[in-house]
């Protein structure tokens, strides 16, 4: 096996020999707990595709894989045809008349033999059931660790190339990236988010990125902001002082997945899920379908192909019978959404933002571009996912980081109280929140989201010696990217230091030339970049503001899974106290009375106190949530079965 030449940081990086065995369990420090479980709990039977038993734990199929990859137990190197006649030219050398002859026609095949194979990319192969019931990126850096910045990854007939160079994914991403395509992401996603902009290709995704874009403006930026901390604050009112008041722990991570849902419901089609107050079965319907787009990204097989499976295996009907819910309740609001647009009769401009609705969906509708029903509902749908799960996992892990790293926390609330007192952050704080966005940026760099970029090779494309033929899926690791010893300074360490001081340019992939991918990176970069991290900024600012958080260490370590982010395996489980009112700067107002003037939402930021430990259910026709065109269905859900962490059957 070559050895892979380190790659030069300057600033960042010291050298490192190229055969140092490395250490493949990230080291700890003194504050930090170990993320040791990174499986499933040992009770649940895990299964391919949800129906077919996999080993059993016990047996040796995932046991010491650390070992198992260093001692080269998966490497296919060499070349197989001089390895089958190694033994026949060794037997004709022993004849000395025609075997010799023989034997050194043989060596000299050999020979040409071997020099073609050492330039085929190294590749391991093995057992699709090693990595079943663990997230598939500890695997991959593992193995990364040992067969370098590209390889290939084979299951039996399958194979993926996988990337773990920061000018190999430049490559990818933005040098040749008409070379490649959303591919097997395009497969998985077909089923929830057809042609949207994300799991689109040609023509169809330049089209539809020209009508999304404009929508994300300046103007529409800034109300949003301002949404942002509403929703905070009523997250705030609804939940976390409850749980305050009652000592027992929270799950912040259901937490910041259920805020999540209800800003992007606002800012995409102005509908208030309130998420964190109710369920009805419109949410319940949006989960389903989020967990089973999970399930599709890391299962083997699409056995959800299979025609008639949907009558077979139960999470499949349930999918489909969800889809069915969320499309009308979308059907819905865009017939109503459009109504509106001709009451309006409004003159379309360049920033154009409606003061009834602000929202992604108002814009596209007034701006008269000519789009059917379904790409329409294929757009709401992407935005809806992609922007509700992958800011939840952001926040979730910073929390958890911050709960190991008192020092950072005091650091946010010391910026925090300084410049906001209690008042909700504006867009021109959000420069001035720069503590706060350096921990955000280091935690994306620790927990990206996310872990894995997947793209198709369209054409042949050469990464040094190695060729990727058309046709060939590949997987940048930013998992490895982002840990890279190659690349970082102790980079299992949490360091917000480590961009350099707080006025130097916020982190990303022009900064850090690949190296580090928050948001992707080329022409297919996520479009909601900034609306993301200001979400993020606004809803930590705040909450750091008003509470402390401290791990419920009863619940167990804190371990990690993934589906199309990286999730705990059984919840961020905190305890939440107010703050000392004493150590807080005295202001005005509080947070959860500050309402926005600027723009009408679907549902404005109405503060709703609970007063049991229970989430209290409303009917799907109040004014904080339920889909007004599913009016009986929403009927309201008995106290008893609701809590705060999504209802969904267990195997969803």
């Amino acid at each position: 096996m070559q050895t892979q030449r380190p790659l030069a940081s300057p600033g960042r990086q010291a050298s490192i020999p190229a055969r140092r065995a490395y250490s493949l369990r990230p080291p700890l420090t003194q504050r930090q707990l170990p993320i040791a479980r990174a499986e499933p709990p040992q009770t649940e039977e895990i299964k391919l595709f949800g129906i077919i038993p996999t080993a059993p734990r016990s047996s040796k199929l995932g046991e010491n894989l650390e070992d198992r990859i260093q001692s080269g137990e998966f490497t296919d190197s060499g070349s197989t045809k001089e390895k089958l006649t190694r033994p026949l030219r060794q037997a004709l050398a022993k004849e000395p008349l025609v075997g010799r002859s023989a034997a050194r026609f043989l060596a000299d095949l050999g020979r040409q033999w071997r020099a073609e194979a050492s330039k085929r990319m190294p590749e391991a192969r093995g057992d699709i059931r090693e990595i079943v019931g663990q997230p598939v990126f500890v695997p991959l850096y593992k193995l990364f660790l040992v067969y370098g910045k590209i390889f290939r990854l084979s299951f039996g007939p399958k194979s993926f190339v996988i990337i773990s160079d920061p000018a190999y994914a430049k490559q990818i991403l933005l040098t040749n990236a008409d070379k490649y395509s959303k591919g097997l992401l395009s497969e998985i996603l077909d089923f929830v988010m057809g042609t949207g902009l994300i799991p689109a290709d040609g023509e169809i995704w330049k089209a539809r990125r020209r009508a999304v874009v404009p929508a994300l403006h300046r103007k529409y930026v800034m109300s949003m902001v301002d949404m942002f901390g509403d929703c905070a604050a009523h997250g705030a009112s609804a939940t976390l002082d409850k749980y305050a008041a009652s000592g027992t722990s929270l799950d912040m991570e259901n937490f910041f997945s259920r805020l999540g849902l209800d800003i992007i419901g606002k800012a995409v089609f102005n509908y208030d899920f309130d998420s964190l107050a109710h369920d009805d079965p419109v949410i319940q319907a949006v989960y389903t379908l989020l967990r089973e787009a999970e399930h599709r990204s890391t299962a083997p097989i699409a056995y959800w192909n299979i025609p008639g499976i949907q009558f077979v295996v139960p999470r499949q009907k349930r999918c489909q019978e969800a889809l069915v819910l969320v499309n009308e309740c979308l059907d819905g609001l865009i017939d109503k959404c459009k109504k509106l647009v001709e009451e309006e009769d409004a003159v379309f401009g360049e920033e154009f933002l409606s003061e009834r609705d602000p929202s992604i969906l108002h814009f596209l509708l007034a701006s008269g571009d000519e789009i059917s029903s379904k790409q329409l509902r294929d757009d709401l749908m992407t935005m809806l996912i992609a922007g509700h799960e992958t800011t939840a996992a952001v926040l979730t892990w910073t929390l958890y980081l911050l709960s190991q790293h008192p020092e950072a926390a005091a650091a946010i609330r010391k910026e925090v109280d300084e410049l906001l007192g209690d008042r909700k952050p504006g867009v021109e704080d959000l420069r001035a929140l720069k503590m706060t966005t350096r921990v955000i940026n280091e935690a994306m760099r620790l927990y990206p989201q996310p872990p894995v970029l997947i793209r198709r090779a369209l054409q042949d494309d050469h990464f040094d010696q190695f060729t990727v033929p058309a046709g060939s899926d590949l997987f940048i690791s930013v998992w490895n990217l982002h840990r890279s010893p190659k690349l970082w300074d102790e980079p299992d360490k949490f360091k917000p230091e480590r961009f350099g001081p707080l006025d130097s340019p916020i982190p990303n992939e022009v900064t850090e030339n690949f190296a580090y991918l928050p948001f992707g990176g080329g022409r297919r970069k996520c479009i909601g970049d900034q609306f993301a991290l200001f979400e993020a900024v606004v809803a930590l600012a705040m909450l750091m503001r008003r509470y402390e958080f401290n791990l419920d260490e009863s619940k167990g370590t804190v371990g990690m899974t993934t589906g199309a982010t990286i999730h705990t395996t059984n919840g961020l489980n905190m305890f939440v106290r107010r703050r000392d009112p004493l150590t807080v700067p005295p202001t005005s107002s509080s947070v959860a009375e500050t309402v926005s003037t600027g723009y009408a939402f679907a549902c404005g930021p109405a503060v709703m106190p609970v007063a049991s430990a229970e989430v209290v259910a409303a009917p799907a026709t109040a004014a904080g949530g339920g889909c007004p065109f599913h009016t009986a269905a929403g009927a309201a859900v008995p106290a008893a079965t609701m809590s705060l962490r999504p209802t969904g059957p267990p195997s969803a």
